[in-house]
């Protein structure tokens, strides 16, 4: 263990022993002739005795020598102890996050049993839901981007360095072949477009990198955007000179917190890349001015650049909070398989506050009034290549609305499967300066839940499940009030 935990473990253990004695710090003071603020400095893991102090503190304490030095915990801090040995600490960059470990092992020192109540809880929560090491990393990455608003201007500058130094034209639509052409002789890859179809357990890949022999294996059903993103992916990891990578596409498994951050920048690079900031602003400010939505237009900027309706949504997210000061916001992917009533919320981003709705691991049911539920429902029946709508979801319980926007397709490598890719704007003032067409009354507004569980809509003809959560919640609402009644009768 290093040091540093070393002196926070004697630490606590002096605290609680020192604790359960029902000794001030003065009064070890008193009993030890050791000082206040050295015995302060001591408790919060800064500084560690020598053995003769050790030894004095063990004699005033009553408490074995061997003891005090060793480094097991009782049940009520052995969680502590338990983090404090994993490498958890260290596999997370919390400097990205303005926190230096210090602090936090401060915060541990300072109130360890409740420190201790809350790691148990998030151990338990983390089991409950099988919290899986790899859902902890993507979790982290999350909340980096949200306290970002998901935009990180080194990242656009270095795409501009880019595209100046490689003579990329970001005005126009930029192809994989020249893409290609850049791994090829500028980095020394090979392109194979037919090994990775030889293996049926690879199917969902798309693509698996060999850096021995920088050989990146393609899978056949890729289609243009998907190849050029996957390119521009791999011209990130050696423009940014990042090491620490994955090697698959989607991945396998992470070995540490650096390769999900790294796998998140040199997405972030593709998107603008092939997305370029300037170009789809000023293509947004057009429709943002326009009277009522203009549907065709919409879908024509999402066409006019090289990239999949996932990286389009997901750069509306980067584009929107900086350049219009759009920050309440919530990206969402569902996946649905054809004539199934199953609707997976795989990946959420919500942009200022927790917005719904949000990913459910208590089996519920999503509401079937979302428009990304309905625009799956509507592609598996109809078998277009794209299917997208518009709606503004009034979630009653919650005093909210959204303006949401959402695209269906097929998934490539999956027979029968789709996937829907939505964006949500919170409306409020912001929000109905910067877009006009709002007030256009051609925009279907619908009453919606979260899930059919907890849903207070009455005679919903699309409900999958009676509203058992929200009428629990009733009920003990309705306990309380009349408890509260008893109270004020009786007193």
């Amino acid at each position: 263990m290093e040091e540093e935990y070393i002196k926070l473990i004697f630490g606590l253990k002096l605290k609680q022993i020192r604790t359960e004695k029902k000794l001030s710090l003065f009064g070890l003071s008193k009993l030890s002739g050791l000082s206040k603020s050295y015995l302060n400095e001591i408790e919060k893991g800064k500084k560690y005795p020598k053995p003769d102090k050790i030894a004095m503190l063990s004699d005033k304490l009553d408490v074995p020598y061997d003891q005090m030095v060793s480094l097991k915990l009782d049940k009520n801090l052995a969680p502590i102890g338990a983090l404090l040995q994993s490498k958890i600490l260290k596999e997370i960059p919390l400097d990205l996050f303005g926190i230096k470990e210090t602090n936090l092992i401060d915060i541990v020192a300072s109130a360890p049993a409740k420190v201790n109540a809350f790691i148990s809880t998030i151990i338990e929560i983390a089991q409950h839901y099988n919290f899986s090491r790899e859902r902890f990393f993507l979790a982290s990455v999350r909340s980096f981007q949200e306290a970002n608003n998901n935009y990180f201007d080194d990242l656009e500058q270095q795409v501009l360095m880019f595209s100046k130094a490689y003579h990329v034209d970001l005005t126009t639509l930029i192809s994989s072949n020249y893409l290609e052409e850049i791994l090829i002789e500028e980095y020394g890859y090979s392109i194979n477009n037919s090994e990775l179809i030889k293996y049926e357990s690879l199917e969902s890949l798309r693509s698996v990198f060999v850096p021995k022999s920088k050989t990146l294996l393609l899978a056949k059903g890729i289609d243009e955007a998907q190849r050029s993103f996957i390119y521009a992916k791999e011209i990130a990891y050696n423009f940014l000179d990042i090491k620490d990578r994955l090697y698959t596409f989607p991945w396998i498994k992470f070995k540490n917190f650096d390769q999900v951050l790294n796998n998140f920048y040199a997405s972030y690079f593709a998107g603008a890349l092939m997305i370029p900031k300037d170009e789809l602003t000023l293509q947004l400010e057009t429709i943002f001015q326009k009277e009522s939505f203009d549907e065709a237009l919409f879908i024509k900027t999402l066409e006019a650049f090289n990239a999949s309706p996932e990286s389009f949504y997901q750069r509306l997210t980067n584009i929107l909070p900086k350049a219009y000061n759009i920050q309440n916001l919530f990206f969402l992917r569902f996946t649905h398989k054809a004539d199934s009533e199953k609707f997976d919320l795989k990946k959420e981003l919500h942009l200022s506050h927790q917005h719904s709705p949000r990913a459910n691991e208590a089996n519920e049911h999503y509401c079937r009034r979302w428009v990304s539920v309905n625009v799956l429902n509507d592609i598996s029946k109809n078998k277009k290549t794209h299917e997208f709508d518009i709606q503004i979801s009034n979630y009653e319980g919650e005093n909210t609305k959204y303006l949401v926007l959402s695209s269906a397709t097929k998934d490539p490598f999956k027979d029968n499967q789709y996937r829907s890719i939505s964006i949500g704007l919170l409306i409020n003032k912001q929000l109905e300066r910067k877009l006009k067409f709002l007030k256009d009354k051609t925009i279907r507004r619908q009453d919606v839940g979260v899930t059919c569980e907890r849903c207070s809509i009455k005679d919903c003809k699309v409900r999958q499940a009676p509203a058992l959560v929200l009428n629990q919640s009733t009920k003990n609402k309705k306990i309380e009030k009349i408890v509260e009644v008893l109270n004020q009768q009786f007193e």
